[in-house]
Parts: structure tokens; C-alpha cells; sequence
């Protein structure tokens, strides 16, 4: 099943860090240098990811191990969506997505 996010780093980050975190885990990301979400004068990086994890869980904390291999990086900014394909009961209860109404 997959699960997609975005991690936000804390800054851009360079060609060889980024090689650095495919080779830790990140390999299917896709690495976008954009304004900060709150700053828009400070560059920085966005990991749009899409994996095949077992889990939702897993595959946020693959990235974020991903992340540690980089000295002086971190990732303060998470954005989940509704998970696509998620069997019933399984991530939707941790996703964005509101409640269904019950009738």
C-alpha cells in the first residue's frame, strides 16, 4: 500500500547531502527547493515522498533516519495527507481527512 508525505527541512540542502539521504532511505523522494512555509525568504528543501512501507509509521521514520545521516539538518515540518488505497482501519484514523458522517 502506499503512503505519501512531505517532510520540510530546515534549510536547502546540497547536492551531496541529498545523494547522501537517497542512499539512507530516501531514494524514490523527490527533493524541491522552495520558500520556508512561514518565511518566504528562506530557501529551503521539501522531500515529497511516496513509498511502499509497511506502514505509514514506518515509512516517516525511515525519512526521518534518513534526515539524521546529514549533519546539522532537521526536518520541522510534516504534512500527511489522506492516505490513498488505506485498508479500513489502518492510517485513515491518523489522517487529515475529517470524520464520515454517520447516518
Amino acid at each position: 500500500m502506499g503512503h505519501t508525505f512531505t517532510l520540510v527541512l530546515d534549510r536547502k540542502i546540497t547536492d551531496e547531502e541529498s545523494e547522501s539521504m537517497k542512499k539512507a532511505g530516501c531514494d524514490g523522494a523527490e527533493f524541491t527547493t522552495g520558500a520556508h512555509p512561514t518565511n518566504a525568504d528562506i530557501l529551503v528543501t521539501r522531500l515529497d515522498i511516496d513509498t511502499e512501507a509497511a506502514s505509514l509509521a514506518e515509512a516517516i521514520q525511515s525519512a526521518l533516519d534518513a534526515v539524521k545521516t546529514v549533519p546539522d539538518l532537521s526536518a520541522p515540518g510534516l504534512f500527511v495527507p489522506p492516505q490513498r488505497n488505506a485498508a479500513p482501519g489502518q492510517d485513515e484514523k491518523n489522517s487529515a481527512a475529517p470524520p464520515e458522517p454517520q447516518k
